[in-house]
């Protein structure tokens, strides 16, 4: 009896392809209003690398033999990627569930819990594949990005917005209301975007500190995208890509089973 009971446990959390009816839904909403979104995910992007590229960057000079507007756009990108995933599947997330009761209307269908959360984490993914895209093409006018490096960053990008989409739906999962949101902003978002080699290398922070952001997984995307995007060698390539393909399957597994035990009653 033991048997078929987990079997039907694991079984709910492997979503089916009626995933895709979740995503085109939130795809169909967002084509509305795509400008204004794409402007606001932009903003503080381009402030970022333009203040800091060029402002910081003519007092830096150069961090190893790249050039600091060239470092700050990769890890702007990377970044970027956590940040807009995070932000859909927290926000978005969380009033299509609370307050619009979407969900509830989605599993009024064929659509199991597990679809509609793979649903928001690939939306949330594909935000951030729609904001990197955009940022690359500035980086890449700006001189940043090699122009040929395109198909490998934005896979990584992608990748990137699932597994932060998925931890961000563990939050959306478990909070009682908005404010919620500011605990992980300031307890998980924001170290990462601080500490995690955005702006400077992981190397020049004391072991112990060291030691800690190397489980983050901000600090693989940025081992990634930096020197993918400027056509440069990567090492332990396999080790990131693995450390943030765990950190999506275990988020988002997660996200399932408290997702489930929230909304169905």
């Amino acid at each position: 009896m033991r048997g078929p009971t987990w079997m039907v446990f694991w079984r709910g959390l492997i979503p089916s392809y009626r995933f895709v009816h979740v995503w085109r839904r939130h795809f169909m909403v967002w084509r509305k209003t795509a400008m204004a979104s794409l402007a606001g995910s932009l903003g503080e992007p381009l402030l970022y690398l333009l203040g800091l590229g060029y402002g910081l960057g003519r007092f830096v000079g150069a961090i190893g033999e790249m050039d600091y507007m060239v470092y700050v756009a990769s890890g702007i990108l990377a970044s970027n990627s956590m940040n807009t995933a995070t932000f859909e599947a927290i926000y978005g997330g969380f009033t299509r569930m609370t307050r619009q009761n979407t969900f509830h209307a989605m599993l009024a269908t064929p659509l199991t819990v597990a679809d509609v959360v793979a649903g928001e984490v690939a939306w949330a993914a594909t935000r951030s594949l729609i904001s990197g895209g955009a940022i690359f093409l500035v980086g890449m006018v700006l001189g940043a990005f090699s122009p040929g490096s395109v198909l490998m960053v934005l896979p990584v990008v992608l990748l990137s917005g699932l597994a932060f989409g998925a931890m961000a739906m563990v939050i959306t999962a478990i909070s009682p209301g908005y404010d919620f949101f500011l605990y992980y902003f300031t307890l998980v978002t924001t170290p990462m975007f601080l500490f995690c080699g955005v702006f400077y290398p992981v190397a020049s922070l004391p072991p112990l500190v060291q030691s800690l952001v190397g489980v983050l997984p901000l600090t693989h995307v940025v081992a990634l995208l930096r020197p993918v995007a400027n056509a440069l060698p990567v090492l332990d390539v396999g080790f990131h890509l693995a450390v943030i393909v765990a950190y999506a399957l275990v988020a988002f597994t997660v996200a399932v089973a408290l997702v489930r035990r929230r909304i169905i009653v």
